[in-house]
């Protein structure tokens, strides 16, 4: 493993010397990006549907179709070797909506992995020169990254506040750090992650790893209805109930957890991440981040079904997209299509003639 504090901090001496007075939040910050912009030149980084396989145990195929409604506004990264750490990968998918979703999708897609990986590095050092215990202990701790996500996602609504797009328009952002054995899902909406694990017998099963954050979720709606924000559905919507403003005006949000759509911010929609934990076995075998153009359509286990019978790893998820835009069609007949985009992170050693990278490549989002 590689030691992260040196390579961080010979980024930020590179930058200081460069920048002269500036804040160390500063410096820290640009050093983060510089990584962030090092991963991509050299290939560790995908923001295209495709795969990237490095030199540790992850594999990550990564797929994404438009919908039927527009520009498709779903946007996803994954980051191997997240922040130079050989044990370490980075994996999200974002969801917009709205007239400019797509943007704001965008935009959390490109400051989430290094404000992260900046917020995280303060911990782990704080950490070392508080305890004088050493990263390869400290930086398997949830609490460091659960305190890192919260910072992150709170400057990344500050950040997305000065823009005026991010006003009626927004993003879901569910995310995934694995570091060695421990994995760590933040989840802001209704997108979903499933982890494929083995019972007893030897069957793959899944495990859904987090919450679809909806307005109608009790502990939602209770917020949401004591910042005096309203939870209810239309009669041509049965069954999708949405946060509405106390007043008539402003469109109905279909989802509780949200980056962007100032307009009903104060009236109970939040971004703070809901995260959670897990300590990965030989059980676990992959998986699943994926938006909800899936889940609509799609159980859990289906899902897990595709994704372990599809004879090429790097193919996993482009046929999960596949199985659920047939689904949409025997399903959702009259329904548009929604955006369905996907990643399936592998977790354990795959055959050598696998381990090379692959190259990425469809259609390139912009």
């Amino acid at each position: 493993m590689v030691q992260f504090s040196s390579i961080f901090t010979g980024f930020t001496k590179s930058i200081s010397i460069r920048n002269g007075r500036k804040s160390k939040h500063d410096v820290g910050r640009e050093a983060a990006d510089a990584m962030a912009k090092e991963a991509k030149k050299n290939d560790m980084m995908l923001t295209s549907s495709g795969c990237v396989a490095g030199g540790s145990e992850n594999l990550a195929a990564v797929f994404s179709k438009g919908g039927k409604k527009g520009t498709n506004q779903d946007r996803f990264i994954v980051w191997e070797d997240f922040g130079c750490q050989d044990d370490m990968i980075f994996c999200g998918v974002f969801d917009g909506h709205g007239p400019w979703g797509h943007l704001v999708a965008k935009r959390v897609r490109e400051l989430m992995p290094p404000a992260l990986l900046h917020n995280w590095q303060k911990r782990v050092a704080n950490d070392m020169d508080g305890d004088g215990i050493g990263i390869d202990r400290s930086c398997f701790q949830f609490d460091i990254w659960k305190h890192s996500y919260f910072e992150t996602c709170s400057i990344i609504d500050q950040e997305l506040e000065q823009h005026a797009d991010s006003f009626y328009s927004g993003t879901t952002a569910l995310t995934l750090v694995r570091q060695g054995d421990l994995l760590v899902v933040a989840n802001v909406g209704d997108s979903r992650a499933v982890l494929a694990t083995a019972d007893d017998d030897g069957r793959l099963i899944p495990l859904q790893l987090t919450v679809d954050l909806k307005p109608n979720l009790p502990r939602e709606s209770e917020r949401i209805m004591q910042s005096r924000g309203r939870v209810l559905s239309c009669d041509d919507e049965p069954g999708v109930y949405r946060v509405w403003m106390p007043t008539v005006g402003g469109p109905g949000l279909a989802i509780s957890r949200a980056f962007g759509d100032y307009y009903i911010k104060d009236f109970g929609l939040i971004s703070e991440p809901e995260l959670t934990s897990r300590n990965i076995t030989h059980r676990d075998q992959f998986a699943i981040l994926a938006t909800d153009g899936v889940w609509d359509v799609m159980s859990n286990q289906e899902a897990v079904e595709i994704v372990s019978s599809t004879p090429e790893r790097e193919e996993a998820a482009k046929m999960l997209v596949e199985s659920a835009i047939c689904a949409w069609k025997h399903k959702r007949r009259g329904v548009p299509m929604d955006d369905i985009s996907a990643i399936c992170l592998f977790f354990h050693n795959i055959p050598p003639s696998k381990q090379q990278h692959c190259l990425k490549f469809d259609k390139k989002l912009t």
